[in-house]
């Protein structure tokens, strides 16, 4: 068994209102010197059996039509190295 794991982000040009509630709060709990925050979602997949490009390609099919909204969030894939090396 493998993860995989997908990163769904807001476009760069979309508003992120989320990030800046936090961006703003942070000076005021002491952490100087952030200058923007950006939230998104992370999805860690096991996956059964080898994580071939066949099996990334149906994960991206399945991130880009099911996880993401592409019309507002980019997203990534990739194998978690540190989950496969610890096995």
């Amino acid at each position: 068994m493998a993860r995989v794991v997908v990163d769904v982000m807001l476009k760069p040009e979309i508003l992120d209102p989320q990030g800046q509630a936090v961006q703003r709060a942070l000076p005021r709990l002491g952490f100087e010197g952030i200058s923007d925050v950006r939230q998104g979602k992370r999805f860690e997949l096991e996956v059964d059996g080898p994580v071939d490009e066949a099996a990334l390609t149906r994960i991206r099919d399945l991130a880009e039509s099911f996880l993401a909204n592409t019309v507002i969030e980019d997203f990534t894939v990739r194998v978690d190295e540190v989950a496969e090396a610890a096995k």
